[in-house]
């Protein structure tokens, strides 16, 4: 019976721990000599309990860093670790500045609850520092003729290594930093401010800039995608003159203007009429032809009749006697004469 009783009480001080957490990020990753801010989430009981962060991962032998109740952990610019608490948003934030790669390991961030049988609220996080480079965003993206900047951070062991920017796949357009840390032309501009940030600034994008870029300090690169997009083209709407009014009142619409379709219209109208005038008078020409053919072809049968006539009238005789009577007949095939 006492044993029960015994482990319960050994049991209640973590009570508070399980029902009342805090909560933070289980790990993170930050490049040698730069900062990093954790954020520590609490209950609204704990508003205002004193925080606290150290390193460790038990309690009992946790290095502590900054408190909340400690006038030296309050600015960050001078300590090497520092807290700020939030009771509004029920948050308190630890800032670390300057990690080194033998900085890595377990931290927590805790409420003191106090007393004899009640434990801290406390979370755990991973902190790994680490050399090498990163950058802000990734992928970037403009319009046409505007300007970007691609920022790349690098670890404290590359702050005097040469920085490079590169198109991916060509390494001979590399751009590098000079010995002041900069470079610049008039596309693109490179600056160094040698503590752990280059930026890349493209002056005015063009199209043919889209594509994959490799920011580059010592042996280290990371990548960045670039696209640039057409700019939007806009459209003029012409204005137009009110319509004029002649004395008389009445409204005349103002003339078209010739155009080139207009013209074009026109010719093909004046084409079509030219054809069918061509056509008429080859047709009036044939026709003349043909009446002047018929009459060259009647022409020696007349003659021949008319010669008869003439020979006829030179006998004299009385007009009624049959005897002297002719009778003439024209072939049309043959153009022959014949008299009985």
């Amino acid at each position: 019976m006492l044993q029960p009783f015994i482990l319960a009480l050994s049991l209640l001080p973590w009570i508070p721990g399980f029902l009342c957490r805090v909560t933070t990020e289980g790990e993170l990753t930050v490049l040698e000599g730069q900062s990093l801010t954790v954020p520590c989430h609490y209950e609204p009981q704990y508003a205002s309990y004193v925080k606290y962060w150290c390193r460790g991962k038990i309690r009992e032998f946790c290095t502590s860093l900054a408190r909340t109740d400690d006038p030296r952990s309050i600015n960050p610019a001078e300590a090497k670790a520092s807290i700020f608490d939030d009771p509004v948003q029920l948050v308190f934030t630890v800032t670390m500045n300057d990690l080194k790669e033998g900085e890595s390991g377990w931290y927590m961030c805790g409420v003191e609850i106090g007393g004899v049988w009640s434990a801290d609220a406390v979370a755990y996080t991973n902190i790994k520092v680490i050399h090498g480079m990163s950058v802000v965003n990734s992928r970037l993206g403009g319009e046409e003729g505007s300007s970007v900047t691609a920022e790349c951070h690098y670890s404290e062991r590359y702050r005097e290594s040469e920085k490079k920017w590169c198109r991916s796949g060509d390494w001979s357009s590399c751009l590098h930093t000079g010995p002041d840390g900069s470079y610049e032309d008039t596309s693109v501009a490179i600056s160094d401010d040698r503590t752990r940030t280059f930026t890349i600034t493209f002056k005015k994008l063009r199209m043919r800039d889209t594509g994959w870029y490799w920011c580059s300090a010592g042996q280290q690169q990371v990548a960045v995608h670039l696209l640039v997009t057409p700019r939007p083209t806009t459209t003029v709407t012409a204005v137009t003159s009110p319509p004029t009014l002649q004395p008389s009142g009445a409204y005349l619409p103002p003339p078209k203007p010739v155009t080139k379709e207009t013209w074009s219209s026109h010719s093909h109208i004046l084409e079509t009429l030219l054809v069918c005038a061509l056509i008429m008078l080859l047709l009036g020409l044939v026709i003349l032809a043909r009446k002047l053919w018929k009459m060259h072809r009647q022409d020696p049968v007349l003659r021949q009749v008319e010669a008869i006539k003439a020979r006829h009238n030179e006998y004299p005789g009385d007009v009624g006697d049959l005897q002297t009577a002719a009778v003439v007949f024209l072939n049309r095939d043959s153009q022959d004469v014949h008299m009985y």
